[in-house]
């Protein structure tokens, strides 16, 4: 089969190499998965640069979550058991950790569901408790993590408000139902928010940026508001000044999802359950913007690394292995 390998640490699209390998053999309690769709996150690029906290033996192949095939037939969501990740024709992945593909959602789309609307969900139901009414502002709302919050604050009934980088995606971000958009390029992100809430501020802030939006953050938090730390990807970890929370009365709260498949892997069931009827009756839908073929892969790899990307970017085997993919309309990309 074909399968991306790294082989040394560093950029994505330096690193990564397409290679004919064998199959991979499943081990015990584990299952070999034809990839059908592999969804390029972040922390795929982090793995290659070994700056995750996830090290797996080289040479491994990156690819976190995917939506794959059994070999009696099942369309199911997995996370591939490292290192035989999802940029391959097929991976590896946890017997018990499978879930049922979607059934309104199509392989990328249920690709795309799993790690960042798990997230999401944990970010804003288990460790926010979003209520409706409430005010969400959402960092990078225009990207794979940042999308999935957003759908999901609107599907719980918060007023949201996204801040992007640029007017592309402001432009999307507005698609995904921002009743605020905020583009931290053309405007002040704080003077902005603080205008529009009546100088309140946000109640939940959803933070995979870190850097300069945590700042901004501990700015906009409201009276007994919440600021989940999701991820880093400005590439600076901030410090928080507890005494800043102490006089204003805000949470900091830290959300690791992967920690719940071994802490209580109940909930991760119990999340895909409701995940799986918002998508059926259309109040979610992951944005993917881009599919493309698995020889595309490293690129789009690199791609979402460099942050020019908006929604999901998917990679789909079946489509061969010219470098050539489809956009968001199915055009050839």
């Amino acid at each position: 089969m074909q399968a991306w390998q790294v082989h040394e640490n560093g950029e994505p699209g330096e690193v990564m190499r397409l290679a004919e390998v064998e199959r991979p053999v499943p081990g015990d309690g584990q299952v070999l998965l034809k990839v059908r769709a592999a969804n390029i996150n972040f922390p795929d690029a982090l793995m290659c640069r070994g700056q995750y906290q996830v090290r797996p033996p080289m040479p491994f192949t990156p690819g976190v979550e995917i939506c794959g095939e059994t070999e009696d037939g099942r369309r199911v969501m997995a996370n591939p058991a490292l290192p035989y990740g999802g940029f391959a024709e097929y991976a590896v992945a946890d017997a018990a950790a499978l879930l049922p593909a979607p059934e309104a959602l199509d392989d990328a789309e249920a690709a795309a569901l799993h790690i960042g609307y798990q997230t999401g969900w944990f970010g804003l139901h288990r460790r926010a408790r979003l209520e409706a009414g409430e005010t969400l502002l959402v960092h990078a709302a225009a990207g794979g993590v940042g999308s999935a919050a957003v759908q999901l604050g609107k599907a719980a009934g918060a007023t949201v408000i996204g801040v992007v980088g640029g007017a592309d995606k402001a432009a999307v971000a507005r698609e995904l139902g921002c009743d605020l958009v905020v583009d931290r390029r053309a405007e002040d992100v704080v003077a902005t928010v603080k205008a529009a809430t009546g100088g309140r501020g946000a109640d939940v802030i959803y933070d995979p940026v870190g850097g300069d939006a945590y700042t901004q953050s501990a700015k906009l938090v409201a009276f007994e508001g919440r600021i989940v730390v999701v991820g880093f990807a400005s590439g600076t970890i901030p410090s928080p000044a507890l005494n800043h929370a102490l006089v204003k009365n805000y949470s900091i709260l830290g959300l690791h999802w992967g920690l719940y498949n071994t802490k209580d892997p109940k909930l991760v069931l119990r999340c895909h359950e409701q995940l799986t009827e918002l998508a059926a009756r259309g109040a979610i839908r992951p944005l993917v913007s881009e599919r493309v073929s698995l020889a595309g892969a490293a690129d789009a790899v690199q791609r979402v690394a460099d942050g020019v990307t908006t929604g999901r970017v998917a990679v789909l085997p079946a489509l061969g292995t010219t470098p050539e993919g489809t956009s968001e309309n199915g055009a050839v990309a």
